[in-house]
């Protein structure tokens, strides 16, 4: 049973979300503000954050970046704001899912679920991936290789469990894993993640890189051998094949 935070300050709509998410079958609570989901995260934790981005005590954006700094739970940013630039801040900031208002209380319950595939997934270590027949031989051994699962977005190393990758990391490891070995510019990347220039004071990716290595060896116990290449961007430098990873469950 997913465990579920809606953080939203209009009450009404706050009350309906939790009421029929509760009806969905999930364990639901509700906080009206930053400062009470604190609260609630204290008294127990979370596997999915719903997080309005206007709140009347701090910003969701700056509620998001807390919670990534301090839990694995995923982010559904559900908010009226829709510009691109919000898009790409929430996505940035490590939201799984971005919704803008008014949504079908359904699409807040598919994300749920899809969420949900994805953690249970990465959760169990799966079976050691046997090398695709087409491998190129400079990516060497597969079975010593990391696997990169374009279809359920997850990264996994040759041991270890799988890590499920939020739309913004699978989007950044996807241009690495293309050309393993070879550095991708910022530019490139800016480029692809936001559509637009490189701002050379940003450190948006920076910031991406470093909360990526931190999950990935939390959650698997391996060091992501994603280098940046000074001057020009970011390489990922192990041995990686693109797969889909198969759960050593029946």
């Amino acid at each position: 049973m997913a465990r579920i935070i809606v953080v939203e300050d209009e009450a009404d709509l706050r009350d309906d979300l939790v009421e029929y998410l509760d009806r969905c079958g999930f364990e639901v609570r509700g906080a009206s503000r930053g400062a009470e989901l604190d609260r609630l995260l204290e008294s127990g934790p979370a596997d999915v954050i719903v997080l309005d981005v206007n709140l009347p005590d701090e910003d969701g954006f700056s509620v998001a970046r807390r919670i990534r700094a301090s839990s694995h739970a995923a982010i559904i940013m559900l908010t009226a704001r829709s510009s691109l630039i919000d898009r790409v801040i929430g996505l940035e900031l490590g939201a799984d899912v971005y919704l803008v208002k008014p949504v079908d209380f359904r699409e807040v319950e598919a994300q749920v679920k899809a969420l949900m595939r994805r953690m249970q997934r990465g959760a169990t270590p799966p079976a050691a991936p046997e090398p695709p027949a087409a491998a190129p031989a400079a990516m060497g051994d597969a079975r010593k290789a990391w696997v990169f699962d374009d279809i359920e977005w997850r990264i996994q190393p040759p041991t270890g469990a799988a890590v499920p990758l939020t739309a913004t990391e699978y989007k950044f490891l996807s241009l690495l894993v293309t050309v393993p070995g070879e550095p991708v510019t910022r530019q490139d990347i800016s480029v692809a993640l936001t559509g637009r220039d490189w701002d050379p004071y940003s450190r948006s990716i920076d910031s991406l890189v470093r909360r990526l290595r931190i999950k990935v060896e939390e959650r698997s116990g391996c060091a992501l051998p994603v280098q940046a290449v000074h001057g020009v961007g970011y390489a990922f430098v192990g041995p990686v094949v693109s797969s889909v990873v198969e759960d050593s469950t029946p």
